[in-house]
């Protein structure tokens, strides 16, 4: 099995084998299940996706205007290079799905269960996690979060690796365990509530500062 490794923590990724998957003109699943596909090359206005399950699939090239996922099972799913704006993926739960190249500007993550869950290289700018729970590996590698929003989410050891977290906003949560090492923390906000987070020693200075303007803390002469 195929697997993604960031320092102590390994996501498992989907296992598809290109032969096996079929090409499908639209994501509509029989009798709520859709398994061993490949959906490619497609520029839509609106894709909607709800209370199916999806397995052992391809998603590639894909563009939306307006992506609407609800109460979805995604099981060994792969989304590479697609263009997803406004995503709204919500009560649902992910297990070894990988995002790759992707953009995801302005995208909303409401209740979600989190599994081998990997995004690599993605622009999730603008973005708001609300609610997710990583209840296993889950990993952000050389992704953007600029002025994206973490809020009540329990990302207990989840990885960022070389993530640019411009004015990323860590909100009240469970951070306890996740691996903040390998980034520039100085720009972000929402320190006071990084508790028991992993961080390199020469992070500490930056993060010392921005708590301490969080705190409204005078660093006199």
């Amino acid at each position: 099995m195929e697997t993604l490794t960031i320092r102590d923590t390994t996501a498992d990724l989907p296992v598809l084998d290109q032969e096996d998957l079929t090409d499908v003109s639209m994501l509509q699943p029989e009798n709520g299940r859709l398994s061993l596909f490949n959906y490619s090359g497609k520029d839509l206005r609106t894709l909607e996706l709800s209370g199916a399950q999806f397995y052992d699939g391809r998603i590639s090239e894909v563009t939306a205007e307006r992506m609407d996922v609800d109460q979805v099972r995604l099981s060994s799913v792969e989304f590479v290079g697609c263009d997803l704006a406004t995503l709204t993926l919500s009560h649902s739960r992910l297990s070894r799905v990988r995002f790759a190249n992707c953009r995801l500007l302005g995208a909303r993550f409401d209740d979600l269960v989190l599994e081998d869950v990997v995004f690599q290289d993605c622009k999730i700018d603008y973005a708001t996690l609300s609610g997710v729970t990583a209840k296993g590996p889950v990993v952000f590698v050389g992704c953007s979060l600029i002025e994206t929003e973490l809020d009540g989410c329990d990302l207990s050891g989840v990885a960022f690796e070389d993530c640019v977290l411009r004015a990323t906003s860590f909100q009240a949560g469970t951070y306890r365990s996740a691996d903040l090492r390998g980034n520039n923390l100085s720009v972000i906000s929402g320190a006071v509530n990084l508790k028991r987070v992993v961080i390199d020693r020469y992070q500490l200075a930056d993060l010392s500062l921005v708590l301490a303007d969080e705190l409204g803390i005078t660093i006199a002469d």
